[in-house]
């Protein structure tokens, strides 16, 4: 006899049956919006461009970095404005060009990473020199390369300003000085150091000198010597010393430590030298860290963003000190800063994974992409120098098949672009919907990236790339183009990274 029945019995049955059919289902992509703007050359940088700004207007530096005016003002804390070094050559240059010589430097500073952060260990070298420099050839073992923002800062007493390149993966602070032996052309006049009375050569026996990857000795002059070579081929050498930094407006940072290099060549455009932002003992914030907390946050722009128009841009800046740490309560994912044993300039940062279309990988995670203490292999660094984010070659595959799959109703571009091999045709259209991109970073920090961030334009006609790439090996990498529009803060008092969306 069959069994009746009953409405209550049928009522849980059609719950059951729904909830079975809801768990079963696919979870629902989440887009979000990319408007559609072809590849376009970054504003000329003017002659007569003021990139440096003492911050005296607190509200300004208040409004820009999240801090309260009454903080800004009682800070010291310093705001530099900073420019791509693209922008020297917009007026004489196409973007594909550019965008060309970019990724081409960025091949060219990834590899020489995994070359250095592959090897176990990086022993410091010193050497002898006599009076003309180098009695023999070293590289050395901390060669990050050239960087790709600048400003302008005063060098010496009185103050002569020049380009310097800002760089986070790299810590010795270094510029062209006469008399020249073998120099790199560059914009301004070279510093000469005889005018200069702030200017003062360190001694081979100084902690200082010891603290160089590199070190040598003019026995003549008993003055301690520096080299660093670079991932593009570039190189400096010369004599350490230390020197007055003025950024305008009076603000004078003395006794800088820093490489006044009489032998120098390479690819560092038109710049004088180079401002080290990284995390070793020589680096400028460490050294300044009395002054400024050894607090330091920045904002990049997207490169071809223009000041002109009715809206004008804001422009990158780089903020020194306490108003580099946005107000409590302000929107920024707070990650652990890590340490590499091996290796210290490195801001390193532990991904713990990547979701997609709000999703998460399952091929990315923490275990792919750890930092190997040990070994000092592996890991995940924030670098301003490196334009791709580089992800270890399995999280990288998996991400990109997740993003394709996701993005599906998007019309491929065939055979890739440069380091990308993910495209799309997006000519005729001027937006579309994308599949969201988010890092899950330790400590529950979650990044989620805008549509720009990741979907770039590579030429003039509608082609837009999926801007990651793999690597086989070394450090995994967060790049620049990833952290355009974050503030970025580098919190060393506090040992942590931060992002801040619509920071700039």
């Amino acid at each position: 006899m069959a069994m009746a029945v009953t409405r209550p019995h049928l009522v849980l049955f059609s719950l059951l049956l729904l909830l079975l059919v809801a768990d079963g289902a696919a979870k629902p992509i989440e887009y979000q919006t990319l408007v559609v703007t072809p590849l376009r050359s970054p504003p000329a940088l003017l002659p007569d461009d003021d990139l440096l700004t003492w911050t005296t207007d607190t509200q300004t530096l208040a409004d820009e970095t999240g801090i309260s005016a009454g903080a800004a003002a009682a800070s010291s804390s310093l705001r530099v404005r900073i420019a791509h070094r693209d922008s020297l050559f917009a007026a004489n240059s196409t973007p594909e060009h550019l965008l060309g010589l970019r990724l081409g430097r960025d091949a060219t500073r990834v590899s020489h990473l995994h070359e250095i952060l592959g090897a176990e260990g990086n022993a410091t070298h010193a050497v002898r020199a006599g009076r003309r420099g180098f009695s023999s050839s070293v590289v050395s073992g901390l060669a990050q390369g050239s960087g790709e923002y600048f400003t302008r800062i005063g060098i010496g007493t009185p103050a002569r300003y020049a380009y310097m390149v800002l760089d986070t993966g790299s810590d010795v602070v270094w510029l062209q000085c006469a008399p020249c032996r073998r120099c790199y052309s560059q914009t301004d006049p070279i510093f000469d150091p005889r005018r200069s009375r702030s200017y003062a050569t360190i001694p081979c026996d100084a902690p200082l000198c010891s603290r160089l990857d590199v070190a040598g000795c003019n026995t003549r002059r008993r003055s301690c010597l520096y080299q660093v070579s670079y991932g593009d081929g570039s190189i400096t050498t010369g004599e350490f010393s230390t020197e007055t930094l003025t950024f305008r407006r009076g603000a004078r940072v003395g006794r800088i430590a820093l490489g006044c290099g009489h032998d120098n060549e390479g690819l560092f455009v038109a710049a004088s030298g180079l401002l080290g932002l990284g995390r070793g003992r020589l680096s400028f914030p460490s050294q300044a860290g009395r002054r400024f907390g050894r607090r330091f946050s920045y904002c990049l722009v997207d490169r071809t963003s223009s000041g002109s128009g009715a809206s004008p841009a804001k422009s990158s800046s780089v903020v020194f000190g306490g108003s580099a740490v946005p107000r409590p309560g302000a929107a920024v994912a707070y990650t652990p800063m890590l340490r590499n044993p091996r290796m210290d300039t490195f801001y390193y940062v532990e991904l713990m994974g990547i979701s997609v279309g709000g999703s998460r990988v399952a091929g990315v995670s923490a275990a792919v992409l750890r930092l190997d203490p040990a070994t000092g292999k592996g890991g995940v660094i924030v670098d301003s120098g490196t334009s791709v984010t580089r992800l270890a070659r399995q999280a990288y595959a998996a991400m990109r098949d997740a993003f394709k799959a996701a993005a599906a109703e998007l019309r491929e571009a065939p055979g890739g672009f440069s380091l990308f091999d993910t495209c799309y045709n997006l000519a005729g259209r001027t937006q579309v919907k994308v599949p969201t991109v988010v890092m899950h970073l330790g400590g529950g920090a979650a990044v989620s990236l805008p549509a720009e961030n990741y979907l770039i334009p590579v030429d003039t006609k509608g082609t837009f790339c999926f801007a990651f790439a793999g690597t086989d090996s070394g450090v995994s990498i967060i790049g620049n183009i990833q952290q355009q529009g974050f503030r970025v803060v580098f919190d060393g008092a506090q040992s942590r990274v931060g992002f801040m969306p619509r920071g700039c």
